[in-house]
């Protein structure tokens, strides 16, 4: 791998006396990167959660995991494959198409070595506008200026999908801006965009800004019979909702925000050693109750609900903890 598992070397360190002889020689440490998203978003406090749970034992495991913000999703895994990255945080419909050679690997083709620990946190396809745009409905959308994502994001395609359903041609029917996620909040406020996109989970500190500022913005439903029809053809999204209580500052009075969403998945290569894999998985589902306690996304995960929304295989690491604590047959 190119900066991939960087093993520092076993060194001779100590004060060398006369008639003394060597100090003791240092375990080995096995360095791994996790690649997150954007700052404002849940991936990258996700990343930090799995280093924070796992460096506790670097002294036992040998491992050290830092954290790095990235791109997003296909930068993930592009950057897996390449051996750039040990670990990244991939939205389960981009793990399904990488596995598959859909989408953004269509020349590629399959990601044969792609390979999955865990499902995290659910993540809702989430749209807010601002109350002047006038902007109720998706369909209200056409006309405006809208962020759909940066390219190399996994909320990109969302995007896309969600006004594709809706009947919206993108190079068409609006004006669709591909600035990162921790900028769209500003540039709504600013009066730049009329609305943006982002698949995330609740709550999440890009939506907290966007409601903070003195431009009123409302959170836009994604919903009804095109979007019913999407969830049918593509196994990977499923109906989900946002509860409005966790902005307080939207304009939205209704309880509930009805939309569609994906999961976070937590993906590495299968060139990744099994004992790394299965010591970063031990340590999250040994730990469970701690890791729910780092942020708020993660307050209803459960063992049995984090083996699920994974297409790619799991790594042979991570498979060897679940069947022996029973997960697994």
């Amino acid at each position: 791998m190119k900066r991939a598992l960087l093993v520092s070397l076993a060194v001779l360190v100590g004060l060398m006396m006369m008639g003394t002889g060597p100090a003791p020689v240092q375990a080995k440490t096995t360095f791994v990167t996790i690649g997150t998203g954007g700052i404002t978003g849940v991936y990258y406090p996700t990343g930090g959660a799995i280093a924070k749970i796992v460096n506790k034992k670097r002294k036992e495991y040998g491992i050290r995991a830092t954290v790095e913000s990235t791109g997003g999703s296909v930068f993930n895994v592009n950057a897996i494959m390449s051996g750039d990255l040990e670990f990244g945080v991939v939205q389960s419909d981009r793990q399904y198409q990488a596995v598959h050679g859909m989408a953004e690997w269509q020349d590629k083709g399959p990601q044969k070595d792609l390979r999955a620990v865990f499902s995290i946190h659910p993540e809702s396809v989430t749209l807010v506008a601002t109350v002047d745009s006038g902007i109720k409905t998706v369909a209200d959308l056409k006309g405006k200026r809208v962020n759909i994502g940066n390219p190399g994001s996994g909320q990109r395609q969302n995007s896309i999908d969600a006004l594709t359903a809706a009947g919206i041609d993108i190079d068409k029917d609006l004006t669709a801006e591909g600035v990162k996620a921790s900028e769209a909040p500003g540039l709504l406020q600013d009066g730049r965009l009329d609305a943006f996109f982002y698949t995330v989970g609740h709550p999440s500190g890009a939506f907290k800004e966007a409601t903070a500022g003195a431009t009123k913005v409302r959170f836009i439903p994604v919903a009804g019979a095109g979007i019913d029809k999407l969830i049918t053809e593509k196994p990977y999204y499923a109906k989900s909702r946002i509860v409005s209580s966790l902005y307080p500052g939207s304009d939205n009075k209704e309880e509930f925000i009805d939309t569609f969403g994906v999961k976070a998945t937590f993906c590495t290569s299968v060139n990744v050693p099994d004992e790394v894999v299965y010591a970063i998985a031990k340590e999250v589902f040994d730990n469970l109750d701690d890791f729910k306690k780092l942020h708020p996304s993660f307050a209803d995960l459960s063992k049995e609900g984090m083996l699920e929304g994974l297409s790619a295989p799991l790594h042979p690491g991570a498979e060897k903890y679940y069947k022996e604590t029973g997960l697994l047959k």
